[in-house]
């Protein structure tokens, strides 16, 4: 089954990308960038608010929105660049961490799949399975083996200290790994996605396109006192996201909730997850979240971002509205064209 998908279905972008959420780290502030005077009108009264106060610094801004648009434009070529010089130079560390084997899954893992595998699983009885958070809809679950992370940890931390190149995740985390860059999309990232977490979605998410997640972005973020210590309120770029927290030592660094982000900010009541080593937290990404700062020591998590076409296709999840498709690099953005159909269909009349 691994790579089922990506033989079958071609992946595009959305053309907002280049201009949608573009995040002002010392601002704290995403934004939309179409035109300097669109911009100017959208934001300067907000930007003066926050303390741009000066020409030079609204200036600055501009440079920043420009770089990075060019970097997003650009994106596709580089990583492609990238990937290739990582095959060509790297020498990995721990080869078997590249491969998804059942003796890297935690055993009550297995167990929760073999359940929903189960022609008489039900929703009610997998929730009986799962750790619910006082986030609605926030499931808790054990992912991995101690010593897989252990392994898988070294190994990212080896790459980090090699001179091959590296990609960030997003504007938000200056500090982590793509990997499909790497190369644990085809035998990792892709065979946990279809035959392990797919049975799971698909009951929990059925709404929000969980029966049919056709492709995903996974990458690794680190939090360290010295680099990125937190992450502001956002929503992912995904219809249901994991988040697995796989190491090192650290304390605080929570992850924290709020509502679907449709809904009004004023209303919101923020709840707390803690990150546990082994323990992955699965949620829909539009529901509001962030992650507070860690007081002590390194940690790293691995995020996956996971997607389905019939679903987006119809609204693009980052500006609302129909998708303006662009040709992507593997997965890409997650869209598919007209008349395509995921090839994750095992679980849809459930």
């Amino acid at each position: 089954m691994t790579g089922e998908v990506k033989g079958k279905l071609e992946f595009y972008g959305c053309k907002c990308f280049t201009t949608n959420n573009i995040f002002l780290e010392e601002y704290n502030l995403h934004v939309r960038f179409l035109t300097e005077q669109q911009f100017r009108q959208d934001y300067r009264a907000m930007l003066l608010r926050l303390g741009c106060d000066s020409d030079q610094k609204f200036k600055d801004v501009l440079n920043k929105i420009s770089q990075e648009v060019d970097r997003r434009i650009h994106l596709d070529e580089a990583s492609a660049e990238r990937a290739a010089a990582i095959r060509c130079t790297y020498r990995p560390l721990h080869p078997h961490v590249y491969r998804l084997e059942e003796s890297h899954l935690a055993p009550q893992f297995k167990k929760i799949v073999e359940y929903c595998r189960n022609v008489e699983a039900s929703k009610e009885g997998l929730l009986k399975l799962l750790e619910e958070e006082a986030a609605t809809r926030v499931y808790r679950f054990p992912v991995f083996e101690r010593d897989f992370c252990r392994e898988l940890v070294e190994e990212l931390d080896h790459f980090e200290q090699s001179p091959a190149p590296k990609g960030r995740p997003n504007t938000m985390n200056n500090s982590g790994i793509l990997l499909d860059e790497l190369g644990f999309d085809e035998a990792f990232i892709t065979p946990l996605r279809e035959q392990y977490l797919l049975p799971l979605t698909s009951f929990l998410y059925p709404d929000c396109g969980g029966r049919c997640l056709d492709s995903h972005k996974a990458f690794v973020v680190k939090y360290d006192m010295n680099e990125d210590l937190e992450l502001s309120y956002h929503y992912d770029n995904a219809e249901v996201t994991l988040n697995v927290s796989i190491g090192k030592d650290f304390t605080e660094g929570n992850l924290y909730f709020g509502d679907m982000r449709q809904d009004p900010v004023s209303e919101t009541r923020l709840t707390e997850a803690e990150h546990r080593i082994t323990e992955g937290l699965l949620h829909r990404g539009q529901h509001m979240h962030g992650a507070l700062p860690i007081s002590h020591g390194q940690r790293w998590n691995l995020i996956i971002w996971m997607r389905a076409s019939q679903q987006r296709n119809k609204l693009c999840p980052m500006c609302n509205s129909k998708p303006s498709l662009v040709e992507g690099r593997g997965f890409a953005d997650g869209f598919t064209k007209a008349g395509e159909a995921p090839a994750n269909s095992q679980f849809m009349s459930q």
